[in-house]
């Protein structure tokens, strides 16, 4: 079984074929809050064709669409910054 950071990462990657990919793990900058025995807290930024001609929102919804299994199985939180080429 591959690391959660891994699953994320081979989720959206195949969901959405980023052409720019960031993960980062914020849970440390929150150890000691009731969260932080919930789950880990992710920072991610990616970068999609897919996110043309869509909000903030509906970018939003692929992306977690795309982690509904990881969001059920050790994600307590997630910052998502999602754009399309041309917006970075």
């Amino acid at each position: 079984m591959s690391s959660l950071p891994n699953r994320i990462e081979a989720a959206l990657r195949a969901a959405l074929q980023p052409t720019e990919f960031m993960l980062q793990d914020d849970s440390h900058l929150h150890a000691g809050h009731a969260g932080a025995r919930e789950g880990s807290h992710y920072t991610v930024r990616l970068v999609s064709e897919r996110f043309a001609r869509l909000n903030r929102v509906d970018r939003h919804r692929l992306v977690y669409d795309a982690l509904r299994l990881q969001m059920q199985a050790g994600i307590h939180a997630l910052i998502i910054d999602a754009r399309a080429p041309g917006e970075v």
